[in-house]
């Protein structure tokens, strides 16, 4: 829908693909939320795959500093795009689609430890099997958003957790 507004009525529209969204203030069904609350209480978690997930987690404060370049640079007509090697990220319209993540896969396990680091405490691990229709590994490919806007997420995994812990506690606590 998009892509066809901006074709028709040149009408410039950006898509933002977010990948593995974490931090204050969010879903309390996902899986940091849910483990901080279970390790606390000194129950156990599920971990799918047997720990052996990959996902490109991205601590909010780098989603808002991405956004907040985009705005400013709305999308152009791509010069180069042909039908016979189209990018799906762009177009002769102006439409652009740019992924918003670390660009670095972490092993689900290294998530935890890094949970378990800042409570001090190891959690009690319940292993399954991946669960029906979800993928093993998530992964953005960030390059048109370094190209375009000069921007790379810079927080780490456990600063991320810390953050998140450290609101946790003051908000729940």
């Amino acid at each position: 829908m998009a892509h066809t507004y901006s074709h028709l009525y040149n009408l410039p529209t950006t898509g933002l693909r977010f990948f593995t969204v974490y931090g204050p203030w969010g879903r309390p069904d996902m899986a940091l939320f849910k483990f901080t609350k279970a390790i606390i209480n000194d129950e156990a978690i599920d971990v799918y795959n047997h720990g052996k997930m990959l996902r490109d987690f991205t601590y909010v404060d780098d989603i808002v500093e991405a956004v907040s370049r985009l705005v400013n640079k709305p999308a152009a007509p791509n010069p180069k795009w042909t039908g016979a090697d189209p990018d799906p990220s762009s177009s002769s319209a102006p439409y652009k689609i740019y992924n918003i993540g670390n660009n670095s896969p972490v092993r689900l396990m290294e998530f935890v430890e890094a949970i378990e680091n800042k409570l001090g405490k190891v959690a009690k691990k319940n292993y399954m099997d991946l669960q029906p229709g979800d993928v093993p590994e998530t992964y953005a490919n960030v390059d048109d958003l370094y190209r375009d806007i000069d921007f790379k997420p810079q927080t780490t995994i456990q600063d991320g957790v810390d953050k998140f812990i450290d609101w946790y506690l003051e908000y729940y606590g």
